[in-house]
């Protein structure tokens, strides 16, 4: 398996660099590692700069390719925090360098990062999830230039709520849209298994709805990869194990990964 979705200290927030992330996906047993820098244009918060110097990024990233050739398959990518206000922006960056995985996300909406709390003044669990999806489907119709949609579920993370799990079936028309919308343009979304790591405020863990991923393969989807989202070592590959039966049981039989922008199909 390829970790699609991880972040080195090339992200602001990331808290390992590239050489130690290489070998925690090794004594994962991974097969690849991709890096997917956080490049957010237009951040709100003036604290928090998500931005990478390219060429910078890419000379580290062909030193660490070399350095592990034998050993494990690693894979430039970038996280594009999408914004309707920077999409010529983001297809510039994208255009002028030579990645392998453009994963697509949405970090903001109505001005706010949910991590931040404040998005969730004065809205119901369903109202916070909702309004998300919704961003994210205007995205996907906005802008083309991606390979995967990242964590759906990034809302659910720093939610208060008793039972902070996504349902199909409270979205379903929104899931419904995302997935066609994806589907017509070749595009497909990761697991973000980051969304479901073990709590330390004792609450009790959000669950993986499987009616997304039956949904989703029933619309005729077949894109699908798992990402850890980890900005620490100990997070590579978190759960792939189990969100890899749970891929199975949903009816899914590949996993995808990209290299220079083309998807790779391995066997689950």
């Amino acid at each position: 398996m390829i970790d699609c979705h991880t972040h080195s200290n090339f992200s602001q927030d990331g808290k390992m660099n590239t050489d130690t992330a290489c070998q925690a996906a090794i004594n994962q047993g991974l097969a690849g590692i991709a890096f997917t820098d956080h490049f957010d244009i237009n951040y709100p918060y003036p604290d928090f700069v998500f931005r990478f110097e390219p060429e910078e990024y890419f000379e580290n990233i062909e030193k660490i390719k070399y350095q592990y050739k034998d050993k494990i398959k690693v894979l430039a990518g970038i996280e594009i925090g999408i914004m309707p206000d920077t999409i010529d922006e983001n297809l510039q960056i994208i255009q002028q360098n030579n990645f392998d995985y453009v994963l697509a996300s949405v970090h903001v909406v109505d001005g706010m990062d949910p991590y931040m709390m404040d998005y969730y003044n004065d809205r119901t669990k369903h109202q916070a999830y909702e309004r998300y999806l919704e961003e994210i489907y205007r995205i996907i119709t906005l802008f083309n230039d991606f390979d995967m949609f990242g964590h759906f579920d990034y809302v659910i993370r720093p939610a208060t709520y008793d039972d902070r799990t996504m349902r199909y079936r409270d979205h379903s028309d929104l899931f419904d849209s995302i997935f066609k919308a994806l589907i017509s343009k070749g595009k497909g979304f990761e697991i973000n298994t980051g969304s479901y790591r073990d709590r330390t405020d004792g609450k009790k863990l959000a669950e993986y709805d499987i009616n997304i991923l039956k949904r989703y393969k029933e619309l005729g989807g077949e894109f699908v990869c798992l990402g850890s989202d980890a900005h620490k070592p100990e997070h590579i590959g978190l759960k792939f194990s189990q969100f890899s039966e749970l891929l199975k049981e949903a009816g899914f039989k590949y996993l995808v990964h990209f290299e220079q922008r083309k998807p790779v199909f391995t066997k689950i």
